[in-house]
């Protein structure tokens, strides 16, 4: 993409402030891009809970000069080499810079809409395309009201076919972005039940869905879904259009015969115009199957002439839509994003590696890129560009292409020809304290790797998503004021979700506050790169020095602490000592009596050093109905307490009483913060499906076995079988934080995402087993402890607990890994 800003100016209807000949080479919305450049535009985005607006100037100090904007106020002062376009709203100034972008192209766009499977067709249709010619694919699952002209922009000459996934999730969005993609071909996946509550019924969603195609040539759907199929056909604007479509019930243009499915792959049978067709593809579940057949048709409909052979579909591998993040040998991290390995997804995992501050010194593990019509000087030299504005410390580059534009690369380098020759020449021991980011092609197995990099590869890991983790964040910042700040709580180990991983990905999204149980979190944590303020909830005198060397901030509850606290810090060089004061109301815990207020407040005004950063306190009961009377008094009482203290000072002092559960039930008492927990991991107070799970604890079963009847399994012979069984055993135990209450029947797993087995016998230290009996199943099959269909609240009511212990339990010899989506 090439613009001018007078050109963007003159296209988006926006008056221009500043240079008008500079020169656009890429667009943002998103002020946490690390590869932005002078030849950046940012356009300042307004959503519900965040302002683009209010980063301009700290782009602004990374070397930013180019912004779209609707409000005149953020370039008054102080940026007066900035250029700015001022339009109306910004979202609409975008999409209509890409619906003006695809004008410029005369080529084949694909579009592909339904509820599910989407970004999987879009990826294996190009998978079968990448070979044969130059597609252009939108990245991950950029499907919004923001993600698709982003796609689109990223059109270019070279560029002889496009596929675009696009999705809604309320009435009226699906025809702006059919003005955007404009496609000739569409594909309707499927239908579903996300986001079906902003629509009234599933008539009106499929029917906002179809807008996509209203100019398209040709759709594709599968005449099953008999609701897609009738209000196709019932609308008269399909009735010039080419309507193709597959069944295996009824006549269509394609017929799919048979389905022959064997251990590892499928065998898809199917007529069109009187000849049978047959693709085999490695996969055997139901979805995978739909997906093919509809790229089955997307084939026999853009490439009629060729033979449906010539496209690989047997070896289609699995969409990866998230990289992994684990610890690795020698105190390295290793972030794995080896499943694919363009520029557009280097870029993405890049964004990702400036992220993480626990190590100053970033690796990235590179194969040749798959950019097929570019010339690889250009393209090497071009991502050499990027790793040097991404401060990546050190390339090792594998590969015949990368190696043979080695000169291109102006950092420290080392070069092989092939992953084996790579595996045959380092050790674990020539990586030490460094982030370590892989990013190859998938014929490069990067696994290899990956395995030897990494720490002790156990089968038994506690996996945590944290996009799963920023969508709750989200979701509680929906019930915020645009004001009230957010102070996350990452104390013990972030709930058993490891500390500094959460941590980092909480300060990429600007939450204000971390809050810590003891002092050596937060050590840990600036130790780890982290910058934010951090409140810590139980000071010990013993280190009162480590918060000023540490900038970290006390919370105080009583006088006596304070008098310690000031006394440790009387030599320090430190004009202010930042508190927190902690009240108590009603929780007969920590905290200040309101008979204590007036002696806390005369101490703090004989002391000029010492500055209240926030006053809080702890509801008792916020979760639970029949504390609502309490909990009222609670903060009754905490208005009382903190005004009076507010009003002696001539400072701003922040307040927060509301846990998770209190935002979510007495939200119009947010006061100037409040204070996520267990929300943020997955357990909403008032509606389950408002948040996601976060977290998977999972494990492989080791070895399998067959029990007779009358024979006991495991210790004290509690599991007694009263017929011939066939038992898995798993390696993990009550030492992992496995339960030994979910003994013998009373607890289940899940097995390969499909059965549910008992556990029987009594769980051990290490192992466990579980009864498959009737269940397909082998060893190394995973199996889930606690995840999406076992839910972590389920297994705290089994153990008559809640889920804060449950995840809390779970112990640190499990490996975490950290997949982002």
């Amino acid at each position: 993409m090439l613009y001018t800003l007078q050109e963007i100016a003159k296209i988006v209807s926006a008056k221009l402030h500043g240079n008008n000949k500079q020169i656009i080479k890429q667009i943002t919305t998103d002020s946490r891009t690390f590869t932005l450049s002078k030849n950046s535009i940012f356009f300042a985005i307004v959503g519900l809970n965040h302002d683009g607006h209010n980063y301009i100037k700290e782009l602004y100090r990374k070397g930013i000069i180019n912004y779209v904007v609707s409000r005149t106020d953020v370039f008054i002062k102080d940026l007066d080499d900035a250029n700015f376009l001022v339009v109306n709203n910004t979202i609409e100034a975008l999409q209509t810079l890409a619906q003006y972008h695809r004008t410029k192209f005369d080529i084949p766009v694909l579009s592909i809409t339904g509820s599910n499977g989407k970004t999987i067709i879009k990826d294996w249709i190009f998978q079968l395309l990448e070979k044969e010619t130059i597609a252009l694919k939108s990245p991950k699952s950029y499907n919004s009201q923001i993600g698709v002209p982003l796609s689109v922009l990223m059109l270019e000459q070279q560029h002889k076919i496009a596929i675009f996934e696009a999705g809604i999730s309320q009435t009226d969005e699906m025809e702006k972005l059919e003005k955007i993609i404009s496609p000739d071909i569409g594909i309707f996946s499927n239908i579903g039940d996300a986001h079906q509550e902003n629509f009234i019924d599933k008539k009106s969603k499929i029917q906002e869905k179809l807008k996509l195609f209203y100019n398209s040539k040709t759709i594709i759907y599968c005449k099953d879904y008999a609701e897609i199929d009738k209000l196709i056909r019932a609308n008269i604007i399909f009735d010039n259009k080419q309507l193709f479509c597959w069944s295996e019930k009824q006549n269509a243009n394609l017929q799919i015969i048979k389905k022959n499915k064997f251990e590892k792959f499928t065998e898809i049978l199917a007529n069109y115009k009187n000849e049978n067709i047959t693709i085999k593809i490695p996969f055997t579940d139901n979805a995978s199957i739909e997906n093919s057949i509809h790229i089955l048709s997307f084939i026999l409909v853009q490439f009629p002439n060729t033979k449906v052979n010539k496209f690989d579909f047997s070896n289609l591998h699995s969409v990866e839509m998230r990289l992994e993040q684990k610890a690795g040998v020698n105190n390295c991290t290793i972030i794995n994003d080896s499943y694919n390995c363009d520029l557009a997804s280097l870029k993405i995992a890049l964004d990702y590696l400036k992220q993480q501050n626990q190590n100053k010194n970033r690796t990235i593990i590179l194969s040749d890129l798959i950019e097929i019509g570019t010339n690889d000087r250009l393209l090497y030299s071009q991502i050499s560009d990027i790793l040097i504005k991404n401060k990546i410390s050190k390339l090792i580059g594998i590969g015949k292409n990368i190696s043979q534009n080695a000169d291109l690369f102006k950092i420290d380098k080392i070069f092989y020809q092939t992953t084996k020759h790579f595996l045959k020449t380092q050790k674990p021991k020539h990586f030490k304290n460094q982030t370590i980011l892989l990013k190859g092609a998938r014929s490069f197995k990067f696994e290899e790797i990956a395995k030897l990099l990494q720490q002790q590869n156990h089968i038994t890991v506690f996996e945590v998503n944290l996009q799963a983790i920023i969508d709750n964040l989200n979701y509680f910042r929906t019930l915020l004021k645009t004001r009230t700040k957010t102070m996350v709580m990452v104390k013990a180990f972030s709930y058993g979700s490891g500390t500094y991983e959460i941590a980092n990905i909480l300060q990429h999204h600007r939450v204000d506050y971390l809050g810590v149980a003891y002092i050596d979190e937060g050590i840990e944590l600036r130790k780890a790169g982290i910058t934010i303020p951090i409140m810590v909830m139980n000071p010990v005198t013993d280190n009162f020095k480590h918060f000023l060397k540490y900038n970290l901030e006390p919370e105080i509850y009583n006088l006596q602490i304070i008098e310690q606290y000031i006394n440790a810090l009387k030599n320090s060089n430190s004009s202010k000592l930042l508190i927190h004061i902690k009240l108590d109301t009603g929780m007969n815990r920590l905290g200040f009596l309101e008979n204590e207020i007036d002696d806390l407040i005369i101490f703090i005004k004989k002391h000029d050093n010492i500055e209240i950063k926030s006053i809080f306190s702890h509801l008792a009961g916020s979760p639970e109905v029949e504390h609502d009377k309490y909990t009222k008094t609670q903060i009754e009482l905490f208005e009382k307490m903190s005004s009076k203290i507010i009003q002696q000072f001539d400072y701003p002092i922040i307040r927060h009483i509301l846990n998770s559960a209190g935002v979510e039930r007495f939200t119009e008492h947010q006061y100037d913060m409040v204070r996520l927990g267990i929300g943020l991991y997955g357990i909403s107070a008032i509606n389950q499906k408002k948040v996601k799970n976060i977290a998977t604890f999972k494990t492989r079963i080791s070895q399998i076995k067959h029990v007779k009847a009358g024979e006991t399994i495991g210790y004290s012979r509690v599991g007694k079988t009263e017929k011939d069984i066939k038992i898995g055993i798993i390696p993990v135990g009550y030492a992992d934080g496995f339960n030994r209450l979910l003994s013998n029947k009373k607890g289940k797993v899940l097995i390969n995402n499909k059965y549910f087995a008992p556990i029987i016998g009594n769980i051990c230290m290490d192992m466990c087993m579980i009864d498959i009996t009737n269940i397909t199943a082998s060893e190394n099959d995973e199996v889930v402890l606690i995840g999406e269909k076992i839910p972590v609240s389920e297994i705290a009511e089994l153990l008559q607990t809640i889920p804060y212990e449950v995840y809390t339990s779970i112990s640190q010899r499990v490996k975490r890994v950290y997949v982002v989506e």
